[in-house]
């Protein structure tokens, strides 16, 4: 799906993985691909990065480049690859480069304290 555009965005950005915050953030940025619904991508520098393991998945989109994934453990659960980032970005998605996504379905995802 094409990159429509990327903003940022200083609302309350929150992640939590059952009772467990993972990220929360004022600096997340928004991405808007055609079809797709918005994704929140975080700064890594946000993110309890202690929960977080690399996996060895990997995947390429032609819009965004190849993206890395991470599995977030939290009270002795992995929950695997539910978290994506792109080291390198290509050009046209800049923006998103050490920023990270989190599957919706998987996460609960609050923005200013309402659920998205």
């Amino acid at each position: 799906m094409p990159v429509e555009r990327i903003t940022s965005t200083a609302s309350r950005v929150v992640v939590a993985v059952g009772d467990t915050v993972v990220a929360d953030t004022t600096g997340a940025r928004i991405l808007f691909e055609t079809n797709l619904p918005p994704r929140y991508y975080i700064p890594f520098a946000d993110i309890r990065s202690e929960l977080l393991t690399p996996t060895d998945t990997s995947t390429h989109c032609p819009y965004k480049g190849d993206a890395r994934y991470w599995t977030v453990t939290v009270d002795g659960t992995e929950h695997p690859d539910i978290v994506w980032g792109y080291d390198e970005p290509i050009p046209e998605s800049a923006e998103i480069a050490g920023f990270v996504s989190f599957y919706p379905s998987r996460v609960t995802l609050t923005v200013d304290g309402a659920p998205v």
